[in-house]
């Protein structure tokens, strides 16, 4: 039998026949690692530790310190779902079972929906697979005795007629269950330690809408029952937090299929926390020198095609409208307007820079499968600015644009999150402008920038927008998951499309630099943000009831109203519970409201010209005069804490 030579990740070699297996290999170098072996890299590849090399390679076992080991270890438990849910319903089709982020999934065709309970006994039976430590062996099948062994099987026979050479793979899961599958996979069930399966929901077959409708179970999977279990708490964790249920238990905000997907309706209590963010962002901006514009909704589709957003991002703009002399179409971008009104006049380097803000509305054609709450919609305001300044001043802008982002974290209290530096990929020559010095250009700056002000930051290839490189800021939520909300823009390209141009010293004319800028994202975004951040609960100066004042009988309304005048006199969104019901249940509902200070008043406290103070988180604080907590109430609010 031939030689071949195995290189060990050490530089170290091994001779060992030819269809050796990488578990073999794993157990001569110790019985340890072949027990926490999860799969093989051979030469770069994934491969099964089972499956025997055939040529000299580099080799390298996987455990699950690795962070490939748990994408294989999830894969190889969709495969047991879908193996368990044939033994339980063996009239069901299979999909695909890929491993995602969060764990897995395996889509279905089945008449019958499944339910919560059939969870429940598709995940016993799972363990009961599980016990049995059956292997999951490689098979290699010709292409047309596939397509008539799934002949029944329609999803199946899709996937190998699109994707199954002449040749192709499966797997098997003991001996009454095969999936055509490139792998790779465990050694065998018994790998598998903790799992758990989460939810159903509906999935069209290969996400296109026009096909036909399946069932899709999410599970999870970890190598140990405490990253299980710690997961877990953080997914039920997020369920408490989830901004559209809190939406709708606070009063923030609401949807109605009347008015469309993606397009929320904001009630008293959300507009109140919109507007309160909405002031203090322009009171920032204004004191950095900003002025504000307001432009339109929408404008001809000449302009988009002049600002280059039609040929890069028409997919995600609304449909044209079609009037008697021109097409017009909802703005999916502010910047072209605000170069227009920098365009408006002439400017020499002295008016330079020149700062223009608008809580600018856009809309975005995004697919409804995506939509959610706040988070995800067509209809957006984005707290949005451009900065038009001479390019040996955008160090300077870019500090002044990073002071305020910082600040208004600060003051929002949000502090799990990261700067990316997003980047062209230069083999796109499609989604990105075609002009390497400008890109060179624009990237050195954006570095050169982060580096002068010492802020920690990785790079992103692929993520620049169309025509430059930016700064994106990266939000985390309980889960760990990241998306980005605000985003600092350097743009060399669109000054030179529209032709704008300023007087320099030397009395010509110079191209001035954009910098496209969000300090707080959209409004939408931020506050469901905020929601999920605060589980409802806002600091006081963002809470939209912040007292609330109970009486405990008729006796005190009088009282109680008159409190209520004096907290708004002070400033103070105060609201009053007259209803004729007992004291313990305006409390508790106040707290459902997460209302910070509920102020209680009865006869002894109007007597007194007191209030019993209770909080929302301390609970009971007794007795006060009314201006002492009017004084509490306004310290909370002018250095806008975030910790009451």
């Amino acid at each position: 039998m031939s030689q071949i030579d195995v290189t060990l990740p050490d530089g170290s070699k091994q001779s060992v026949p030819a269809g050796t297996r990488p578990i073999d290999i794993a157990q001569s170098i110790s019985p340890r690692l072949a027990d926490a072996a999860i799969v093989a890299k051979v030469n770069g590849q994934l491969y099964d530790l089972t499956r025997p090399l055939e040529s000299n390679a580099d080799l390298q076992i996987l455990t699950p310190k690795d962070p490939e080991s748990l994408e294989v270890y999830r894969h190889s438990t969709a495969h047991l779902l879908a193996a368990a849910v044939l033994e339980l319903y063996p009239e069901t089709k299979l999909g695909i079972g890929p491993p995602i982020d969060s764990g897995f999934y395996y889509d279905f065709d089945r008449a019958v929906p499944f339910t919560p309970e059939d969870l429940e006994k598709i995940e016993k039976k799972m363990w009961e697979i599980q016990a049995r430590h059956l292997p999951y062996d490689r098979v290699y099948t010709r292409k047309e005795d596939g397509l008539k062994k799934y002949a029944d099987a329609w999803m199946k026979c899709e996937l190998i007629s699109e994707r199954a050479g002449d040749v192709f793979t499966e797997y098997t899961l003991g001996p009454d269950f095969i999936d055509f599958c490139r792998g790779p996979h465990l050694t065998d069930t018994s790998k598998i330690k903790a799992f758990h399966l989460l939810s159903i929901a509906g999935a069209y077959w290969k996400g296109n809408e026009h096909n036909k409708q399946l069932q899709r179970i999410y599970g999870t999977a970890f190598f140990t029952r405490k990253d299980l279990d710690d997961y877990l708490h953080r997914l039920e964790e997020a369920k408490r937090r989830d901004h559209r249920r809190l939406g709708k238990e606070l009063e923030l905000f609401t949807v109605n299929e009347t008015v469309g997907a993606g397009l929320p309706l904001w009630l008293p209590k959300g507009a109140t926390v919109r507007r309160v963010l909405e002031d203090y962002i322009l009171e920032r901006e204004r004191a950095a020198g900003y002025q504000h514009v307001y432009t339109p909704d929408l404008a001809k589709i000449e302009l988009y095609e002049r600002s280059g957003h039609w040929e890069h991002y028409h997919d995600s703009m609304f449909p044209p409208m079609d009037l008697e002399t021109e097409k017009m179409v909802l703005r999916p971008m502010n910047c072209p307007h605000h170069i227009l009104v920098f365009e408006s006049r002439q400017h020499s380097y002295r008016d330079l820079p020149a700062r223009i803000a608008e809580l600018g509305t856009m809309y975005r054609y995004e697919r409804s499968g995506v939509l959610s709450g706040l988070s995800r919609v067509r209809m957006m305001t984005l707290n949005d600015a451009h900065i038009f300044c001479t390019p040996d001043q955008i160090k300077e802008e870019f500090a002044g644009v990073m002071k305020l982002v910082e600040q208004a974290y600060k003051d929002l209290g949000i502090t799990q999150y990261r700067y990316r530096l997003s980047l062209r990929d230069k083999a796109d020559k499609e989604k990105y402008v075609d002009n390497d010095a400008m890109w060179e250009l624009g990237e050195r700056v954006l570095r050169e920038a982060l580096n002068s002000l010492g802020l920690p930051y990785f790079e992103a290839t692929g993520e620049a927008a169309f025509y430059g490189p930016k700064l994106d800021i990266q939000f985390a939520d309980v889960m760990g998951h990241e998306e980005t909300y605000s985003t600092i823009q350097v743009d060399f390209h669109l000054p030179n499309r529209f032709g704008l141009k300023y007087v320099g010293p030397d009395g010509k004319e110079h191209p001035p630099v954009i910098i496209h800028r969000a300090i707080v994202s959209t409004m939408e975004r931020m506050i469901s943000y905020l929601i999920e951040l605060y589980a409802g609960a806002f600091p006081v100066w963002l809470a939209p009831v912040q007292a609330i004042v109970l009486p405990i009988t008729d006796r005190q309304l009088e009282y109680a109203r008159s409190v209520k005048c004096q907290l708004e006199k002070a400033g103070i969104r105060a609201a009053t519970d007259d209803r004729n019901e007992k004291i313990n249940l305006k409390i508790r509902e106040a707290q459902l409201q997460k209302i910070p200070y509920m102020l209680v008043a009865g006869d002894r406290e109007q007597q007194s010209g007191e209030v019993a103070v209770r909080h929302r988180k301390r609970g009971d604080q007794g007795a006060r005069p009314l201006a002492a907590v009017i004084a509490e109430l306004r310290g909370l609010i002018d250095t806008k804490a975030v910790a009451d």
